[in-house]
Formats: C-alpha cells, structure tokens, sequence
C-alpha cells in the first residue's frame, strides 16, 4: 500500500525562455518545478527555498520507530496525482474501552506534499467514528507542522518528532482516558460546561444532557462533541475553538477533582 506513495519525485530547475529582446536563456530564475518521474506529471513550481522531502524519506525515519510499537497501516491516499499524500497507522496493543462495545486505538497520520500546500505534517490521537454519515470525534494528542524549507531545521530531526508524538499518544491512552472515564462529574461542572457554548446552544445541549445523563468527564465530553458535530455550524469560527478547547478543559476538571495540579 506504501508504493502508492513512494513514487519517484525530482526537482528541474524552471529556465527562462529566450525572447526577441534577449536571446539568451535565463538559468536561474528562482524557480524549480517538481516532477513526478514515473508519470512525468509536473506537481508544481517551487521557489527555491522549498526543500523537497520525499514521501519515501518521510516513511523510513516512521517505520522503525511504529515497527516498534506494533503500528498497522491502515490508508494511504494520494490527491492530486501525488501532489499531497497521507498515510494513516493504527496501534492496536494500545486502548482504552469507552463502554461495553465501544474501544478507541491510537492513530498517528503524516501528510506531506509536493505542491507546498501541507508541509511534512504529523498527527497523533484518537479518532472514532459517531454515526453513519461519517462525522468523527477526535482528540489530538501531539501535533507538528513542518514547512518546507531549506531554513526549517526541524526537518533533519524527523525521527525525533515522530517517536515524541507516539510517546504523547501512548501518555494520553494510558492516563488521560482512563482518568475522564473514571472521574465523576458534579452539578457544577455542567453549569460551566453550558458556560463554554454560545447561548443559543443551551436548549439543544440541555435537551442531550437529559437524554444522555453523562455521569463522568468522558461522557460529558462525548455529549460536547456530538453537539459540535452535529447541532452546531461547522462554517463557524466560534465552534472550532470551542472544538480546541473541549478536551484540554475536561482534562483539567477531571486532574482538579482527583487532586492533580
């Protein structure tokens, strides 16, 4: 499934075109274009500046390091020709059970591109489907966007950035889960939790908590997220930073009540 990825790419320097008024040919431009070689399909025109890591590059410094945590390729999809490229791993010897049928794996997801559109990306958490028209809920455990630079030295440290993600994960199944899912909420803690959305989400947040009767920080979470995902406008601002704050605010209710700082 890799191979789809790791097809031959090379940089062509972009050459002036002589004219009438210059008849000499312009060989440095500022320019490169990007070429898929096994196809021939020109994926974009970069400046200078834009260091170029292979999709392959990427992969190689991955594999070790979830060779040994037993990570399985789940996806690999190509857009655009092989302009943008994500490859998605499971870690099924890691987990927490959420309820009786219901059990979440870490993932971890690295995307790059050859368009400049993405930079060498790579995301780690845990993503579990909700309902059937294919809306997930989701929390990132460690995060890093790379931009392709020959200025960005983050990029020779590729290894180091993927075994400290996986770590993060393994952290974040291992104690934070667990904590949400064994701490139980108070009265107050829904007060403050209405608090966190606009107010004309208040009935349709009451009328889930009713319905769902959460009883820990876990499902007081999953009762935000299903709101999130499902009642509020996905085009507003206002709902995506309620998204980045939603777990970091539960965590630190649940460590408050269980007497961690």
């Amino acid at each position: 499934m890799l191979q789809e990825a790791y097809f031959p790419v090379k940089e062509v320097p972009a050459v002036g075109i002589p004219t009438e008024l210059n008849s000499k040919e312009i060989d440095s431009t500022g320019y490169k274009f990007i070429v898929r070689e096994d196809t021939g399909q020109v994926l974009s025109c970069m400046s200078n500046d834009y260091m170029l890591v292979k999709n392959e590059t990427v992969g190689k410094f991955a594999a070790p390091i979830i060779k040994k945590n037993n990570g399985r390729l789940t996806e690999v999809r190509v857009f655009k020709q092989g302009a943008r490229t994500i490859m998605k791993w499971q870690f099924p010897n890691h987990s927490v059970k959420i309820g009786p049928d219901d059990t979440m794996h870490p993932e971890i997801v690295i995307q790059n591109s050859y368009d400049g559109t993405i930079g060498v990306n790579i995301m780690a958490g845990a993503w579990r489907l909700i309902c059937a028209n294919g809306l997930i809920i989701g929390v990132v455990a460690s995060q890093y966007r790379n931009k392709h630079s020959v200025y960005n030295v983050k990029l020779d440290d590729l290894d180091n950035i993927i075994n400290e993600t996986m770590e993060k994960t393994k952290l974040m199944f291992k104690d934070e889960f667990p904590l949400l899912i064994e701490t139980k909420i108070r009265e107050r803690h829904i007060v403050n939790f209405l608090k966190m959305f606009p107010i004309q989400a208040n009935e349709t947040i009451t009328q889930k908590l009713i319905a769902d009767k959460p009883t820990s920080f876990w499902d007081l979470f999953n009762v935000g997220t299903s709101v999130l995902t499902h009642n509020m406008d996905r085009n507003s601002q206002s709902t995506h930073q309620i998204e980045n704050v939603l777990y970091p605010t539960m965590k630190k209710w649940a460590n408050k009540e269980v007497g961690v700082a």
